[in-house]
């Protein structure tokens, strides 16, 4: 099967006709679009998948894991695997991805997530449901102090990983989990960045939100067999952007260059 290129009015009328299909059912509640085919349609592109929200009447839940007749209803489906207790992961005939889960207005009203776009609804489905109940607080952890310093011990104990043969490990620190920080701290110090992409996933858009001067990934980055030159990268950028504490920074420095 030839992988054919997917355009936005495709995902878009995808998602339609899954609504349509739902609208068939009398147990279904509402479909709600995420992310780019949600309240950020100005990012839906080829690349895309659709992200959606099932609500379903009490007791109908495991009908709708356990099968995906109702998906099949809007178009030949021809992958599938349940990739959490409440959703799947699938792939129409026509290279549509999407992924969904499926709630009751019951737990939609505990559940955290980003506001979404009403796709369809049934007539006596309560309005607002698009939008969480309840809205997570800020983070005490988002602070340029907390950030700047994540990122400094993330270098000192990857780089110990890295002296003890343990690489893979010490990839994730300094060139993951630290570089995650690394974003954030950005975003803290550059208030025309514009918002976060997703809420739960730091590094979706940050090659959009910052140029390659702020953020040089490439360098940050450069792979699992260059642990130790990419803590000295990390460590230059963060002290260009951070008051870094130097007995820690120079033992990153003779760490790095043992």
């Amino acid at each position: 099967m030839q992988r054919q290129q997917v355009t936005p009015e495709q995902l878009l009328r995808r998602l339609d006709e899954i609504g349509e299909a739902l609208a068939r059912r009398s147990d279904a509640v509402a479909l709600i679009g995420l992310g780019s085919v949600g309240t950020d349609l100005e990012r839906l592109d080829e690349h895309s998948d659709l992200d959606f929200f099932v609500i379903v009447d009490e007791g109908a839940k495991p009908c709708y894991l356990g099968s995906i007749d109702w998906l099949e209803d809007a178009a030949p489906v021809v992958y599938s695997f349940e990739n959490s207790v409440d959703g799947r992961k699938a792939l129409f005939a026509d290279w549509v991805f999407v992924e969904y889960a499926v709630f009751t207005l019951t737990e939609l009203v505990g559940a955290g997530y980003p506001p979404g776009r009403i796709v369809w609804r049934r007539p006596d489905t309560p309005e607002g449901i698009e939008v969480p109940a309840r809205l997570p607080g800020r983070s005490p952890y988002l602070t340029a102090h907390y950030q700047a310093n994540e990122i400094l011990t993330n270098l000192y104990i990857g780089l110990h990983r890295e002296a003890r043969g343990e690489r893979l490990s010490a990839a994730r620190l300094i060139q993951v989990h630290a570089v995650d920080r690394a974003v954030t701290l950005l975003g803290l110090l550059d208030e025309e960045a514009g918002k976060q992409q997703d809420p739960f996933a730091v590094e979706r858009g940050a090659e959009r939100r910052f140029d390659r001067d702020r953020l040089p990934l490439a360098e940050l980055m450069p792979g699992y067999e260059r642990n130790r030159e990419a803590a000295l990268a990390m460590l230059a950028w963060l002290e260009a952007h951070a008051d870094v504490d130097q007995r820690l920074a120079s033992a990153v420095r003779e760490l790095a260059s043992g």
